[in-house]
């Protein structure tokens, strides 16, 4: 799989996860995360290259796409990704929540979603 793919396999399996949690779907949701960490994984396989093409996802139409990504990203590209969760977490919603819990894991140095 090229990395492209890898990034849109993230990205349709973090917008069909929220879209199952929307419809209180906790078993389809489960399974798109699972295939979405697979996609994180393969991607974090690839070292820096891997977290630049995940990187793209900082600017996707959906606030839960971009927060997810950022919280991924938050070590690697540190002053954008928390300014993408910084708006997730003001607009409201389910990403909001994983917004603000985020960032407070990245403040108190807990976070560690992307061990070097």
């Amino acid at each position: 799989m090229t990395l492209e793919e890898l990034v849109e396999q993230f990205a349709r399996n973090v917008a069909a996860q929220t879209d199952a949690i929307h419809r209180g779907d906790s078993r389809t949701g489960n399974k798109h995360a699972k295939q979405y960490t697979a996609a994180l994984q393969a991607l974090r396989a690839q070292g820096d290259t891997g977290r630049d093409a995940l990187a793209v996802l900082l600017k996707h139409p959906r606030t839960d796409v971009r927060a997810m990504a950022a919280a991924f990203l938050l070590r690697y590209r540190t002053a954008e990704a928390k300014a993408v969760l910084e708006a997730a977490a003001n607009e409201g919603g389910v990403s909001a929540i994983g917004a603000i819990m985020t960032l407070r894991r990245w403040k108190d140095g807990t976070w560690a979603l992307d061990p070097e």
